[in-house]
């Protein structure tokens, strides 16, 4: 799908290019205009493919939300003061990644928005695949505000293609609204029309696991455990063949096929074409130019996501995910020579090397973010199963993860003892990969982790962006989070 969201974009941006003045003095789009763009099969690819492009911009900053904010990682060089502020809990509500958070994420709910209104009278005959256009156009959707509760709590509830009068009118509805309303329901539609899979250049796109995924995770972030065992056991067996990779290391191989037994969901990424690309190569690495050297990585300066010492010395020694999850203290051991470089105590002296391949250009790398993957799905099953009293079913799901690292398996456990088993074997296996703040808010333990490096109580959502505050100008419908005023 890298293939046809690049096609897509280079085409707008051809188009852009070649209007020169007119583009910018052209009229503001009117109804009238839009009906013109949603006729064809191509017009609604077309429009699905700006959708994912839009959600692909959103997560070049996700980390910041799932990993800084944990307790897994921090900022050690204190030269980027918004990821610093995240870090220690001192975020101002006026930071501008908030607001271009809450602009992104609306900006792929109007697109999806667009998709489902228009596409609901559109003639199957025209529109061939109108079933699953409307099934990716909900998972977007359902995406795009299942990331907005879990950052900001109450949000407005937008299902409509509203002027502006009508967004000033609309209230910040209470998340669980959000999630029986528009989350959980797009997402059951969306794995009703979605395909099993795909081929050729539309893989990459959202499938009915993806969905049923997902809406897994939305349940246990919503503790109806019963209902998550459902749908993620669903995953586990036919017509589903998703399968562990026999190598952890294989999943950060970005010289392979992204697209394994593994993969589920990732926003797309791709190099070479101008802005496509990732930037978390760059962005997690610390800058010793022996290492970047060595793993042609072309630019530093990002040292952003660290590895904390609390977190590196919990990992077992025979644990072999532990290599290329983290690395330390402050020293490079180059693989080929075996020489070592030593760290200046001006940059970082932990890092991860989970999103480490070769970058011409800095920031464009053609590392996807990993939504959801099969191990994830697995660690899930097992939590959810245990919550429902099957903690012998629970070890088994727990086990193939542990299998695979290398490390003994569990034969009898606790309820208790589980609980905190699987929240430890997700905090090894997914570490760096968006989750472990999600986790810590989800299960209640956000503030006994995070309270030694600042964090209060409410602080399980971040503020509203100051922006959208001001704008609404309504603190009635539109409310600052509690503790940020």
């Amino acid at each position: 799908m890298k293939h046809i969201i690049n096609i897509f974009l280079l085409a707008t941006l051809c188009m852009i290019s070649s209007c020169g003045k007119s583009f910018i003095e052209r009229p503001p789009v009117s109804a009238a205009t839009l009906e013109v763009l949603y006729k064809t099969d191509k017009d609604f690819q077309d429009a699905v493919m700006g959708t994912y492009q839009a959600l692909r911009n959103q997560y070049t900053n996700f980390w910041q939300y799932g990993d800084l904010r944990g307790d897994d990682a921090f900022i050690q060089v204190s030269n980027q003061p918004t990821s610093t502020n995240f870090d220690l809990f001192s975020l101002n509500s006026s930071d501008v990644l908030l607001s271009s958070t809450w602009a992104n994420y609306y900006i792929v709910i109007n697109l999806a928005n667009n998709i489902i209104n228009k596409i609901a009278n559109a003639d199957v005959a025209v529109v061939k695949n109108k079933d699953r256009y409307l099934g990716e156009a909900k998972f977007l959707r359902a995406m795009a505000y299942f990331d907005l509760v879990r950052i900001f709590g109450d949000v407005q509830m937008v299902t409509s293609v509203p002027t502006v009068d009508d967004v000033a009118k609309t209230p910040r509805s209470p998340a669980a609204m959000v999630y029986s309303e528009i989350i959980i329901k797009d997402l059951l539609d969306a794995g009703s029309k979605l395909p099993q899979s795909y081929t050729g250049t539309e893989v990459g796109r959202a499938t009915k696991g993806a969905a049923k995924a997902i809406l897994g995770k939305v349940y246990m972030t919503v503790k109806d455990f019963a209902k998550a065992e459902a749908v993620l056991q669903e995953l586990t067996t036919t017509p589903y063949t998703y399968a562990l990779l026999t190598n952890y290391n294989d999943l950060f191989d970005y010289t392979k096929n992204e697209h394994h037994s593994e993969y589920i969901f990732d926003i797309e990424y791709e190099e070479g074409l101008g802005g496509l690309g990732s930037n978390w190569t760059n962005a997690f690495m610390p800058n010793v130019t022996a290492l970047l050297n060595y793993y042609k990585i072309n630019g530093g300066f990002g040292e952003s996501v660290c590895p904390t010492m609390l977190f590196i010395n919990l990992w077992q020694a025979n644990d072999k995910r532990k290599d290329i999850s983290v690395q330390c203290c402050g020293q490079w051991k180059n693989p080929t020579t075996g020489a070592v470089t030593i760290f200046s105590a001006q940059t970082s002296q932990s890092y991860t090397m989970k999103y480490i391949t070769a970058v011409a250009t800095q920031n464009d790398s053609r590392a996807n973010w990993k939504v959801v993957r099969y191990a994830d799905v697995l660690l899930m099953y097992a939590e959810a199963l245990n919550e429902n009293g099957k903690t012998a079913a629970a070890l088994t799901s727990l086990n193939q993860i542990r299998t695979r690292a290398g490390l003994p398996v569990f034969s009898t456990l606790t309820q208790a003892e589980a609980r905190d088993s699987i929240a430890l074997e997700r905090r090894f296996e997914l570490c760096f990969e968006g989750q472990r703040w999600f986790d810590l808010v989800r299960t209640g333990k956000a503030l006994a982790a995070c309270a030694p490096v600042g964090m209060k109580d409410y602080m399980t959502v971040f503020p509203v962006p100051l922006s959208q505050v001001r704008v609404m100008n309504n603190a009635a419908i539109f409310p600052q989070n509690n503790g940020y005023n």
